[in-house]
C-alpha cells in the first residue's frame, strides 16, 4: 500500500537546494570568466568552443553514471549527498588550481593546463548537479514540484548573480587588477576562483548537514514500490556487459515525454553553449571597438606587446560581461520566485514555451544596441564609466534571465511525473545527454561559423543562438506531459 509523501516546509525545500547555490556560483564563475582565461592563455575564437567542449562531454559521461550509482546507493551519508559531496571536494579543487596555471609551465603550456582543470570542474560539477537533481525529486512529493525546482532555480541564480559580479567587485571595490599579460590570469579572476571554491564547499555541507533523506523502506513505499524486491535488485552484481545492455535498452525505451523534451533542449542549449563561450569577444568587438584582429593569436604572437588600450578595454569587457551575466541570473532568480505560481495558473507548457521566445527575441536584439557613447553608470558599489551601448544591454538580459529560469525548471518538473521511481536518477542522468549532446554539435560548428562564415565578428554567432531558442519556444507545444508513473508505465 502506497503512503502518502510528507509536505516538506518552505525551509526544508530550501536546504534540500542550497547546495546548489554554491555549485551555481562556481559554475557561473566559469561560464563568465573561462573564454577570459583561455584567450589570455593562448587560445583563439575558433579554438575556444574546441575547449569549452570539455563541459558537455564530462556531463556526457559522467551524469549517466552518478545517476545509475545513486539509484543503487543507500548508506549512512544518504542516497544522493555522498556524489554531491565528494563532486563538491573535486570541483573546489579545480577552481584553486586553475587560474595558477602559468605556474605549472615547466610541466606542460598553461593553457592546456588550464584545459585540464576546466575538465576536472566539469566532471565534479556533473557529479554534484545530477544528484541534486534527483535529491529534489527524491524528497519532494509531486504537488510541491513546481515550487521545488523553482525554489532551486531561485538558488542557482542568487549563486549565478553574486558568481557572475564577483570579479569586478574585486577590481572595481577592492582594487584587484583585472588585466593580464598573455600567458597570465588577472589577479581579480584568480581571487574571485578562490572564493567560489569556499563557497561552494560551504553551501554543499549546508545541505549534506541539514537534509536526512528517507530510509529506503520509506521511500519506495512513498513511490509505491516494494521495498523488499527493490532492494534486493539493487543487490544482485551485474558485470559490465549486463549494465551497458540494461543502460541502452533503458535509452530505448525512454518515456515519451523525455523524447520530446529532448528536441526542446536541443535549441534551448545549443542557444546557451555560443552565449557562454562568445559573448565575452562579441561584447568587446561590438560595443567596445576592439578588432576582430586582436583575437587573433597569429597576429598577437607577432607583436612584441599588445598596446595597453587593447588590454584595458579587454579588461572593461570582461567585467561588464560578468555584470550581464550577473543581471540575466538576478532576473532570472526574481522570475523563479513567481514561476512556480504562473506555471500552476496558465500551464508548464505556456510558461516555458513564452520564456524561450522572449530569449531568444533577446538575443537577436543584441545586434541593436551598438553605442560608443561614454557613459558612467552607478553601480551602488561603485562607478564606471562604459559606452553607452553595454548600459542598454541589461535590456535584453531580462528575457535572457526568464528564458535561463524557465530552463533550469520547468524541463524536471515536466520531466519527473513520466519518469519511475525506482530510476529517476539514472533517467535525470540520461537526460543530460539532451543538455550535453546540443552543447557538443555547438562546439564544433560555432567555432568553425564564427571564423569562416562570420569572419571572427563574434556578434553574428549571438543572432544565430537567438534563432535556436525561438526554435526551442514553438517545440515546446508538441511536448505532452504524464503525471508520477510506476516502472511499468513508464515505457511508451
Amino acid at each position: 500500500m502506497q503512503k502518502t509523501q510528507p509536505q516538506l516546509s518552505f525551509w526544508q525545500i530550501w536546504n534540500v537546494s542550497f547546495g546548489f547555490l554554491g555549485v551555481q556560483f562556481g559554475f557561473a564563475l566559469q561560464n563568465a570568466n573561462i573564454s577570459r582565461i583561455l584567450s589570455d592563455l593562448g587560445a583563439d575564437l575558433h579554438s575556444l568552443s574546441l575547449f569549452w567542449l570539455v563541459a558537455p562531454i564530462m556531463g556526457l559521461l559522467v551524469q549517466p553514471i552518478v545517476g545509475a550509482a545513486s539509484d543503487r546507493t543507500w548508506n549512512r551519508v544518504g542516497r544522493r549527498k555522498p556524489y554531491i559531496l565528494a563532486g563538491a571536494f573535486a570541483a573546489a579543487l579545480g577552481m584553486y588550481l586553475m587560474p595558477n596555471a602559468p605556474l605549472f609551465v615547466a610541466i606542460m603550456a598553461p593553457m592546456f593546463f588550464g584545459a585540464m582543470m576546466l575538465a576536472i570542474m566539469d566532471a565534479s560539477f556533473n557529479v554534484c548537479f545530477q544528484p541534486f537533481r534527483s535529491l529534489v525529486s527524491d524528497m519532494v512529493p509531486p504537488e510541491q514540484r513546481n515550487k521545488g525546482y523553482s525554489i532551486q532555480s531561485l538558488l542557482i541564480n542568487i549563486g549565478a548573480v553574486v558568481g557572475s559580479i564577483l570579479p569586478f567587485v574585486l577590481t572595481n571595490v577592492v582594487g584587484l587588477e583585472n588585466t593580464a599579460k598573455v600567458g597570465e590570469v588577472a589577479p581579480s579572476v584568480t581571487w574571485a576562483f578562490y572564493i567560489g571554491a569556499s563557497v561552494l564547499l560551504g553551501s554543499v555541507i549546508w545541505t549534506v548537514i541539514r537534509t536526512k533523506e528517507y530510509a529506503p523502506e520509506d521511500y519506495y513505499a512513498y513511490k509505491g514500490l516494494d521495498a523488499a524486491q527493490m532492494l534486493k535488485e539493487q543487490q544482485v552484481k551485474r558485470s559490465l556487459g549486463e549494465k551497458l545492455s540494461e543502460f541502452f535498452k533503458l535509452v530505448a525505451s525512454m518515456p515519451k515525454t523525455m523524447r520530446q523534451l529532448a528536441v526542446v533542449q536541443f535549441f534551448s542549449w545549443f542557444s546557451l553553449f555560443i552565449m557562454w563561450v562568445y559573448t565575452t569577444p562579441a561584447i568587446t568587438q561590438h560595443i567596445w571597438g576592439v578588432e576582430p584582429k586582436w583575437f587573433d593569436q597569429d597576429f598577437l604572437s607577432s607583436l612584441s606587446e599588445v598596446p595597453a588600450d587593447i588590454l584595458i578595454a579587454k579588461g572593461a569587457a570582461g567585467d561588464w560581461v560578468g555584470i550581464m551575466f550577473a543581471a540575466y541570473s538576478l532576473f532570472a532568480a526574481l522570475f523563479s520566485i513567481v514561476l512556480a505560481k504562473l506555471a500552476d495558473k496558465f500551464g508548464r507548457k505556456f510558461i516555458y514555451s513564452s520564456s524561450l521566445l522572449l530569449g531568444g527575441l533577446s538575443y537577436i536584439s543584441f545586434m541593436f544596441f551598438q553605442n560608443p557613447e561614454a557613459t558612467v553608470v552607478n553601480l551602488y558599489i561603485t562607478q564606471v564609466t562604459v559606452p553607452a551601448g553595454a548600459v542598454n544591454l541589461m535590456i535584453p538580459m531580462i528575457g535572457v534571465g526568464i528564458a535561463w529560469a524557465a530552463i533550469l525548471a520547468m524541463p524536471y518538473a515536466m520531466l519527473a511525473g513520466a519518469l519511475p521511481a525506482d530510476k529517476t536518477g539514472v533517467y535525470m542522468g540520461i537526460f543530460n545527454f539532451t543538455i550535453a549532446m546540443p552543447q557538443i554539435v555547438s562546439g564544433l560548428l560555432s567555432g568553425f561559423i564564427v571564423s569562416y562564415v562570420f569572419d571572427n565578428h563574434a556578434i553574428y554567432i549571438l543572432i544565430m543562438a537567438g534563432i535556436s531558442m525561438l526554435l526551442g519556444g514553438l517545440a515546446v507545444y508538441f511536448v505532452q506531459e504524464h503525471e508520477q508513473v510506476t516502472d511499468l508505465e513508464a515505457v511508451s
